[in-house]
C-alpha cells in the first residue's frame, strides 16, 4: 500500500461548441463547462487524476460548493489513505458529507473516486475497468449517439445534419418543460425519418408531470422513439410506477440515482426498466459498478449516459461503459459540445465511435494547464 499524501484541486472551464440549454452565457456573454479537477499524490511520487462536473441546472451542486467542500471537508478524509479501499473511502466521505435521503454532494465525491481509481490503476499497471470485478464482457470502444437539444426545430435539423455530417447514426432528443408535447413529438418524428433504423431515446429530464407522461408515452412510441428517460422528477414514485405498469415505453431513470442504495429501493418499488448510468452523478465508479450489478441482477436495462461530460469525467464512464459490455450507443455528447480538451485528440471519437485507452488507470495525462490550474488543500509533512 501507499497511502496518499497529498491533495490538489483547481476549477478548470471548458469552451462549449453550438447550443446547449443547459449551460448559459457567463457575464461576458462566452458559454463554458464548469469543471472542478482533483489530483491526489501517493507516497511514491505517482498520481491520479479525478473529476467533478457540476452544473446547477442539473443538480444542486455547484463549482464553487464542490471546490469548498473538497478544500474543508474531503481532503482532511482522503488524506494518508490506501487509494484502493473504495469501500472505506466512500464510507468516510458520506461520514463527513452525510447522506439524507440520497447521497450527500454525489457529484464532488466522484472526483476523488476518480482520482483514486486512476492511483491504483497505475500503482498496479492495469486499466481502471479492471479494478471493477469479473466483467460479462468487456468492449474495446464505445458507439455513441447524437444529442438533438433546440427548442426551434430549424435549429434541431440542422444539429441533426450536423450530427450525420459527423458520422453518428444514432440520436437522443431532449423533451419535456419548456417545449410543448406538440413540439416534442413533431421534434420525435422528425428525428426517427431522419435515421429510420438508429437508437432514438428521448430525455424529458424531469420536465413532465405524472399526467404529461402518461398522455405523452404512448404517442411518442407510435412516432418511433425506443425508450423514454426521466420524465419525472424521481420523488413522483407512484408516477413512475404508473409509467413502468403503462408500459407504453421502457422507462430509464436518471435523476434521482445517485447511489446504491437509491437504486436498489427503485428497483424494489417496481418503478422502472432500467437506467441511464451516469458515474459522475452517482459519486464515481465504486458506487456506479455496484448499481450495474443491481441491474444485471434483476435483467434490467443498463444504458450508458453523461451529463457533458469532459476528460477525466469522460475517461470513468468509457471505463464503465466498456466493463458493463454495452453495446446500445452511448449519450455521451462531451465530445459534441466541448471544443477543448485536456488530452489533444486522444478522446476524439472516429465517427461515432470512441475507443477506451488502455493505459493504466484512467488512461490518459493531461497537459500542462490542468496542474497550472491546481493549488494545494491538505499534504502530509515530512
Amino acid at each position: 500500500m501507499s497511502r496518499i499524501i497529498r491533495v490538489e484541486i483547481g476549477r478548470f472551464d471548458y469552451a462549449v461548441a453550438g447550443e446547449f440549454k443547459f449551460f448559459k452565457p457567463g457575464p461576458d456573454g462566452r458559454i463554458r463547462r464548469p469543471s472542478v479537477l482533483v489530483r491526489l499524490t501517493d507516497e511514491n511520487g505517482m498520481t491520479g487524476w479525478g473529476q467533478s462536473v457540476p452544473v446547477p441546472t442539473w443538480t444542486y451542486e455547484t463549482v464553487e460548493s464542490v471546490l469548498t467542500t473538497l478544500e474543508f471537508y474531503l481532503a482532511e478524509v482522503v488524506l494518508g489513505r490506501d487509494p484502493a479501499d473504495f469501500a472505506g473511502l466512500h464510507a468516510a466521505m458520506n461520514t463527513a458529507i452525510r447522506p439524507a435521503f440520497s447521497v450527500g454532494q454525489p457529484l464532488c465525491k466522484a472526483a476523488i473516486d476518480l482520482a483514486c481509481h486512476d492511483l491504483v490503476g497505475k500503482q498496479r499497471g492495469v486499466p481502471a475497468w479492471q479494478l471493477f470485478g469479473e466483467p460479462a464482457s468487456v468492449r474495446e470502444e464505445i458507439l455513441l449517439s447524437w444529442t438533438v437539444a433546440s427548442p426551434k426545430l430549424e435549429n434541431a435539423e440542422q444539429q441533426m445534419l450536423e450530427g450525420r455530417a459527423r458520422g453518428y447514426r444514432n440520436f437522443n432528443i431532449k423533451v419535456g418543460a419548456p417545449q410543448s408535447a406538440e413540439y416534442d413529438l413533431e421534434l420525435a418524428r422528425k428525428v426517427r425519418a431522419f435515421a429510420p433504423d438508429g437508437f432514438l431515446w428521448a430525455d424529458a429530464n424531469t420536465g413532465y408531470t405524472p399526467v404529461e407522461a402518461l398522455a405523452i408515452a404512448p404517442k411518442l412510441r407510435d412516432v418511433g422513439v425506443d425508450v423514454l428517460e426521466s420524465p419525472l422528477a424521481p420523488t413522483r414514485i407512484r408516477g413512475y410506477r404508473d409509467l413502468k405498469k403503462q408500459g407504453a415505453l421502457p422507462v430509464l431513470m436518471d435523476e434521482g440515482i445517485v447511489g446504491p442504495e437509491v437504486a436498489e429501493e427503485f428497483i424494489a418499488l417496481d418503478m422502472m426498466d432500467g437506467i441511464a448510468m451516469k458515474p459522475a452523478r452517482n459519486a464515481g465508479l465504486w458506487p456506479s459498478v455496484q448499481i450495474v450489478n443491481q441491474l444485471r441482477a434483476k435483467g434490467l436495462t443498463v444504458l450508458g449516459s453523461g451529463l457533458t461530460d469532459p476528460d477525466f469525467s469522460l475517461l470513468g464512464a468509457l471505463h464503465l461503459f466498456a466493463w458493463s459490455g454495452i453495446a446500445r450507443p452511448c449519450a455521451l455528447n462531451g465530445p459534441q459540445f466541448l471544443a477543448d480538451s485536456l488530452f489533444g485528440d486522444l478522446l476524439k471519437p472516429t465517427d461515432d465511435v470512441i475507443k477506451l485507452p488502455t493505459a493504466p488507470g484512467l488512461g490518459c495525462t493531461p497537459d500542462a494547464r490542468a496542474v497550472a490550474a491546481l493549488r494545494v488543500v491538505a499534504e502530509e509533512l515530512k
